[in-house]
């Protein structure tokens, strides 16, 4: 007499799986189904969702970049544009501002708004910041024209507001 192996239910040719589930009461059968079934219905409704969010975040990760480029730039010519009108400490605030955000920006590698060549573009921009805040605390009128040339290289540099629309 040969002994029978455990698992199998006498029938040849069954794999254990199919052995254990000709076991398995009917009542739990038909709970893992339906199990089965609520956790296809549960991703296909997830999936599209999760697919969703993450396009959402990354729109939402391009238009903080394009904010933080355009507040950069809106800084620079409103310092440009109150040194202009010989409002120099309003200048020299939104100068400040400007070279603050500058400054982290190119410091900030990945979180940077800033892409690498656009870094590597404007650091030279951050070796005038002390000579046009100086100007500035003594309302000078070569600020005016100093930070208007900032501003004119910095959209070069950056890509300018047309650009990052485009983005």
């Amino acid at each position: 007499m040969s002994a029978a192996k455990p698992f199998e239910s006498g029938r040849e040719g069954r794999s254990g799986a199919a052995a254990r589930a000709a076991r398995m009461p009917e009542g739990v059968r038909r709970a893992l189904i339906y199990l089965c079934v609520a956790a296809a219905v549960f991703l296909a409704g997830f999936v599209p969702a999760w697919l969703k969010a993450r396009s959402g975040e990354r729109q939402l990760a391009s238009a903080q970049r394009e904010l933080s480029l355009l507040v950069l730039e809106n800084r620079l010519a409103a310092a440009a544009l109150d040194a202009r009108r010989g409002e120099y400490e309003p200048a020299r605030r939104q100068a400040s501002d400007f070279f603050t955000e500058l400054r982290a920006q190119t410091d900030a590698a990945e979180d940077s708004a800033l892409d690498r060549p656009q870094r590597e573009a404007l650091a030279p921009l951050l070796d005038e910041r002390d000579k046009t805040i100086t100007l500035l605390a003594r309302s000078d009128p070569a600020a005016a024209d100093r930070l208007s040339d900032m501003y004119a290289l910095f959209r070069q540099r950056s890509g300018g507001a047309r650009q990052a629309e485009k983005r």
